[in-house]
């Protein structure tokens, strides 16, 4: 009870004057005491009713605040790349395991178009109370700010970066009736049929478009872009031999060339993947050639930093979780446990060093 006590007197500190409602805190003490008083004499009694008003007095006073809840039903996550790509499967992997952390509803929504920018401005205008939440992507908070004149949503303004979820680089896979089995063949091939070779994208302004221009700057390549609705239909129209090359998210390029649908030359990260050692890193062949596709939890601007906070413990605990590791390695990711603030920063610094290759590219997006 003593501790009771000190606690009341603790929340007095928030009011400043002689007001009523500190004479109901200085009653709820007195109350306190005599109870302490009298348990230790006979058997405890009632507060009564002042003493009763006294307490909910000081459960309502400030400084005395109930923890969130979240999630207090489903939860919607807004996808912003179609069904079947490699950022798709894996956010369903993260909503999975939250969904059995918490026991609500994950619902995967997918908005997709324009690299990401259509889902990515539904959750800036989605209402900042953590039933709407989605992907924080590359292409839509650290390219589509350099590449659009025009965006319909302000970064980082508009929004809460939450947590960090996965990093993973694309890999440059190539129709397997092209002539070429390493990087130097198809450089040597493109460069003596300028202008005849195409490479896929999911979309302008994705980090697999960004991959392509690279590779075109770096090389001193004439190459045509080709830009699809998502990385699953760039990949049929590569399989169909619509298409020449693609630098797609690792999931679904390693899967089509572990089944012999396409040939894998190199990674876009400046180390070779685990996933994959015995492929060569882009970097080994151009020097300074580094792009990794990153993916995080996003919400709209003015979410209370007490949900965000519970969003990040929980997400946590979903990444540290062995099962979700072990798909993440099976589709190519790697866990990227950051907080809202390191996912925050490392956008911002990955905005800036790719804002020059957007420039060089000659990309531009109305």
């Amino acid at each position: 009870m003593a501790g009771i006590a000190q606690d009341a007197r603790a929340c007095c500190v928030h009011i400043r004057s002689r007001s009523p409602l500190q004479h109901l805190l200085d009653r709820a003490i007195q109350c306190f005491r005599r109870f302490r008083l009298n348990a230790s004499r006979s058997k405890p009694r009632p507060l009564g009713r002042r003493g009763a008003l006294g307490a909910a007095v000081l459960l309502a006073a400030p400084g005395v605040r109930a923890q969130p809840v979240w999630p207090d039903g489903s939860v919607r996550f807004i996808g912003i790349f179609p069904p079947g790509g490699g950022t798709e499967i894996l956010s369903r992997i993260w909503c999975q395991k939250m969904a059995e952390i918490t026991g609500q509803q994950f619902i995967v929504e997918n908005r997709s178009g324009s690299g990401g920018v259509v889902g990515t401005e539904a959750i800036a205008r989605a209402a900042p109370d953590g039933r709407t939440i989605g992907l924080a992507s590359i292409s839509a908070l650290a390219i589509a700010p350099t590449l659009y004149r025009k965006l319909p949503y302000r970064v980082p303004e508009d929004f809460t970066l939450i947590a960090g979820l996965w990093q993973l680089p694309n890999l440059l896979v190539i129709n397997k009736d092209v002539p070429a089995t390493t990087v130097p063949e198809l450089i040597a091939l493109v460069r003596a049929n300028p202008g005849k070779f195409s490479y896929a994208s999911s979309g302008s302004g994705t980090s697999v478009h960004l991959s392509g221009a690279m590779f075109a700057q770096l090389a001193g390549l004439d190459m045509v872009h080709v830009p699809y609705r998502g990385g699953a239909p760039a990949q049929l129209d590569l399989l169909a031999g619509r298409v020449h090359m693609i630098f797609d998210n690792i999931p679904q390029a390693m899967a089509e060339a572990r089944d012999g649908k396409v040939r894998a030359l190199a990674v876009t990260g400046n180390h070779r993947a685990p996933q994959a050692p015995d492929i060569p890193a882009m970097q080994e062949f151009l020097p300074g050639f580094d792009i990794t596709s990153w993916g995080g939890v996003l919400g709209p601007a003015g979410m209370p930093p007490a949900i965000v906070e519970r969003i990040q413990a929980l997400s946590l605990r979903a990444l540290s979780d062995p099962w979700l590791k072990t798909k993440y390695d099976e589709n190519g990711a790697e866990v990227w446990p950051a907080t809202g603030a390191e996912l925050a920063k490392y956008r911002a610094d990955n905005a800036a060093a790719l804002a020059p290759v957007v420039r060089a590219s000659g990309a531009q997006v109305d």
